[in-house]
């Protein structure tokens, strides 16, 4: 399914095309506003290059390499030059994200973005820095815990339920700091004392890629989410709130079953932090309602598209029109009548979650296959409007695993013949 740039000469002119590094779920919300989707990916594998809303796709270098922008550069002088105009850049993970910011100045030549300050963009990745911005700005966040302190705010003398992260994000997945501290699966570790966490000889080894912060109690129902688009200003064009149902793994995890909702008081704190960070374009903010009193806490701002937008889309907000729109012409929303009609659902995550749940007594089978008969749910991956993601996922998954038996036989068989001469 993957093109090279020259293909893009295909494309119709009109309606202009947006480039989009980022997956199924946006490339989906694309399609559900009628926007013709560039994708443009590291991973010759992405599920997205076979949707039916993918017009044209390129396998590009990883966003590490110095080709890399070279590559995406030739993609939006090619679409520039067919639209007579910048055509908008999207993406929905952290290290499309870092890579569009590591190269601001030559992408805003072909692209049409809108982009966080520099200091507020490198705050927002790196959680030591968002923890200094937070500070600054008077941003309800947890207390920090330093592992060298000896005063009240070191780690030693923590004596309640302390979590760990990682500092940042980016390259995080699949690394040793992510199979190593959080088994590969988690987004954050809980531990009950400050103590504990210290005498772990993982943590410690790993300690400068870490953050440790006091755990605000509550399950997963106490996750909430704001999730808008700024101006320049600062000022919300158009937002949602959000809740998670269930992560996998729980607490700690991401999301398996999420559901928009309404909170204006979530919904005005939001609005007010937009404002006094001066937020530009896409974000999300992760919010924890604390169980002992309801206060909200901030945990982190993530300035990008994401899984919840195509949600919002389907429920009547398409957020990533929403960008298009002002991106290309600075044309603002007319209010947008949503439904909470469907919620979002990873299927293979919430089986994990649920059974997570179960062995600790706190979710019965009866009570997860009821959650999710009785609602409407959107999927990450499988849409009955647009199966060849999922049926792409698949057959690449089985052809994955037919290789390693294959390759295993032969290697049986090679033992075999040298043992029995």
């Amino acid at each position: 399914m993957a093109t090279n740039p020259p293909a893009l000469l295909d494309l119709p002119p009109s309606p202009i095309p947006a480039v989009l590094l980022g997956g199924v779920t946006l490339v989906r919300c694309l399609g559900l506003a009628g926007i013709p989707a560039v994708i443009a990916s590291p991973d010759p594998s992405e599920p997205a290059f076979a949707s039916r809303h993918c017009r044209a796709a390129s396998v590009i270098p990883p966003y590490d390499h110095p080709k890399a922008v070279n590559r995406l550069l030739a993609i939006g002088e090619r679409l520039r030059t067919l639209a007579r105009r910048r055509v908008p850049l999207l993406c929905g993970s952290d290290d499309a994200l870092q890579f569009i910011y590591a190269h601001r100045d030559r992408l805003q030549r072909h692209f049409a973005v809108l982009l966080n300050e520099p200091a507020i963009a490198s705050a927002l990745i790196d959680k030591d820095r968002f923890q200094a911005l937070a500070a600054e700005r008077g941003l309800p966040v947890p207390r920090e815990l330093r592992w060298e302190s000896k005063g009240p705010d070191g780690l030693a003398t923590a004596a309640g339920p302390i979590i760990v992260k990682p500092r940042s994000k980016v390259d995080f997945h699949d690394s040793q700091l992510d199979k190593r501290v959080f088994g590969g699966d988690a987004k954050a570790l809980v531990l009950a004392t400050g103590a504990e966490a210290m005498d772990d000889p993982a943590l410690a080894i790993f300690r400068e890629q870490l953050t440790f912060q006091e755990f605000i109690p509550g399950d997963d129902g106490s996750l909430w989410s704001y999730h808008g688009f700024s101006d320049e200003k600062g000022e919300v064009l158009a937002a949602f709130v959000g809740r998670k149902i269930r992560t996998d793994p729980p607490v700690t995890g991401e999301s398996a079953f999420i559901e928009m909702a309404e909170e204006p008081s979530l919904a005005s704190l939001g609005r007010e932090i937009a404002g006094r960070l001066r937020l530009r374009g896409p974000f999300k903010m992760d919010f924890k309602r604390d169980a002992r009193d309801g206060r909200w806490w901030l945990l982190e701002i993530n300035a990008r598209h994401n899984l919840w937008h195509y949600l919002a889309a389907r429920n009547g907000l398409n957020l990533v029109r929403v960008a298009y729109d002002y991106v290309l012409d600075r044309k603002r929303p007319a209010e947008a009548s949503v439904r909470m009609r469907y919620r979002w659902l990873s299927l293979e995550g919430d089986w994990r979650a649920y059974r997570a749940l179960h062995a600790r007594g706190e979710l019965s089978t009866a009570r997860w296959l009821a959650s999710i008969a009785a609602s409407r749910n959107v999927y990450n991956l499988f849409a009955w409007d647009d199966p060849g993601p999922w049926l792409r996922f698949w057959r690449l998954r089985l052809a994955r695993r037919m290789n390693r038996g294959s390759e295993r036989f032969v290697a049986m068989v090679r033992q075999w013949r040298s043992t029995a001469s």
